[in-house]
């Protein structure tokens, strides 16, 4: 019988600057996902990429004085270097890893069909406009949404105006079709107060918004259908990524196994992605007679001092690289997983990371799995442990999204494993002819509840959890610490 398909896919990070922990969070969150649906049987499909068209990338390339591609072929490269070094799953069987560039030849000949067919459907026009726009954001803002006049995302970045003759999106005619589509799906914007968000938003009424830009002010877009004067604004190109990379329009098996079959797309997003992804990605969708979305997942940001969104165009990233570099991979994934909230914002210091090392890995399952092992290579021939059903709670953490709440599940088995070693003192016992029996029958039991947690911790710490089944597998004590105390 062959494994329901699964799709699920990040936004594609905008290479205007180097990769940043915030993308780090948003695709090993992704990753997590993926790695827990291929455990549960799926085949899974794992898209992400880069954004590479655009105004805040047409002028970075100018000011280090490089021709746009070349300016994106290098930090599209970057981000291809950071996937192995983050834990994705990039050559895992069963799971089908995508990196599309919104650059490459395909993409660009997708974005322009679907133009065709939404110009088709009668869903664009041409009119002549002035806008307050954010180049931080790469969207267009109304007085209401700013503060003190400005965009409260980019509050450093001054606004710019914007006055010319450029193709809009009817997104006005979508505003009951939206609505329909949130009641029939209460699911479909995780968690429910961004859902509650959006169809606020869009229960106000919407606005058509502008699609291209003339080509002889911003020339670094996909050229518009029948235009040469205008290219495609950067938001109406990217978004086509979702179907795109899945081989719309030409592969009509890949696109109706991966977005039909499987029911939809699974996206994870930041907060100032909600109105692009949950309502005008799904007008678009609509426009050209789409199926929508499954869900879309919106995170919190990461903040850095004074609670600054961390951001590229605030300069006041940290480089996820230089963590792994201090403390490793699953450090890294373990941080973003376990101490970071899966929906709101959540601080970040390098005084935080290091506390939360030392008390969850190092000290925990680090320590757990040195003492368990050293028991059963001494005292044992081996264990043999079978796989059983993936626990109840567990399994409904992850399914709604909360990340945090199945790592915290693991945790706490960690912790029933550790209370039993302080309880019963095998170790000791282990040594006395009179208790010598009650010891093995408690190192067994540790073994095989150290197997458990293993299972679990798969999708969140792989390259710890391969390590861990190792060394059950054949009986023996890590061949160093899983996590050095720091």
């Amino acid at each position: 019988m062959s494994k329901k398909p699964f799709y699920i896919t990040t936004t594609l990070p905008y290479v205007n600057a180097e990769p940043h922990i915030g993308f780090a969070m948003e695709i090993i969150r992704a990753d997590v996902i993926a790695r827990y649906k291929k455990l549960a049987g799926h085949e899974v499909f794992f898209n992400t990429g880069t954004d590479e068209h655009g105004i805040k990338i047409y002028r970075k390339a100018k000011e280090q004085g490089m021709e746009p591609q070349a300016y994106v072929d290098g930090l599209a490269e970057k981000y291809k270097m950071l996937y192995p070094a983050l834990g994705l799953a990039v050559n895992e069987p069963g799971i089908n890893f995508n990196f599309i560039r919104t650059t490459d030849a395909h993409h660009v000949k997708a974005a322009q069909e679907f133009w065709k067919i939404v110009d088709k459907n009668g869903y664009i026009y041409k009119k002549n406009y002035s806008i307050k726009y954010c180049v931080g954001c790469e969207l267009e803002k109304t007085e209401s949404e700013l503060v003190d006049g400005r965009c409260p995302i980019h509050p450093l970045m001054e606004l710019e105006i914007i006055q010319e003759e450029n193709y809009f999106f009817k997104f006005s005619a979508f505003q009951e079709k939206l609505l329909e589509l949130y009641e029939k799906n209460p699911q479909f914007v995780i968690p429910d107060f961004r859902f509650n968000e959006i169809k606020a938003f869009v229960g106000r009424g919407l606005e058509d918004f502008s699609i291209s830009r003339l080509a002889t002010k911003m020339p670094w877009g996909i050229p518009v259908p029948g235009d040469e004067n205008q290219v495609m604004y950067v938001w109406f190109d990217a978004l086509v990524d979702y179907i795109s990379a899945i081989g719309w329009p030409d592969k009509e098996s890949s696109f109706r196994k991966w977005w039909l079959e499987s029911g939809g797309v699974v996206q994870y997003c930041g907060k100032d992605n909600l109105r692009q992804q949950s309502a005008m990605w799904q007008a678009m969708l609509m426009a050209a007679n789409l199926p929508s979305s499954q869900t879309i997942v919106i995170n919190g940001f990461i903040t850095g001092e004074g609670g600054l969104k961390m951001s590229k165009s605030l300069g006041n990233t940290v480089d996820p690289l230089e963590i792994i570099k201090g403390y490793g991979t699953d450090a890294l994934r373990y941080f973003v997983i376990r101490e970071l909230s899966p929906f709101e914002d959540s601080p970040f210091s390098m005084a935080m990371f290091e506390q939360a090392y030392n008390a969850g890995l190092a000290n925990g399952i680090g320590n757990l799995t040195s003492r368990v092992m050293k028991m059963a290579s001494d005292n044992l021939k081996g264990v043999s442990v079978l796989a059983g059903p993936l626990p109840a709670d567990y399994m409904a953490a992850i399914e709604r999204y909360d990340l945090k709440a199945a790592a915290d599940i693991i945790w706490s088995k960690i912790a029933v494993l550790d209370s039993l070693i302080q309880k019963e003192e095998p170790f000791k016992k282990v040594k006395e002819e009179s208790t010598k029996a009650h010891a093995l029958e408690i190192i067994e039991k540790l073994v095989i509840g150290l197997a458990e947690v293993t299972i679990l911790l798969e999708p969140i710490l792989p390259e710890s959890a391969k390590v861990i089944w190792n060394c059950i597998k054949e009986n023996k004590v890590p061949e160093k610490a899983l996590f050095m105390r720091k």
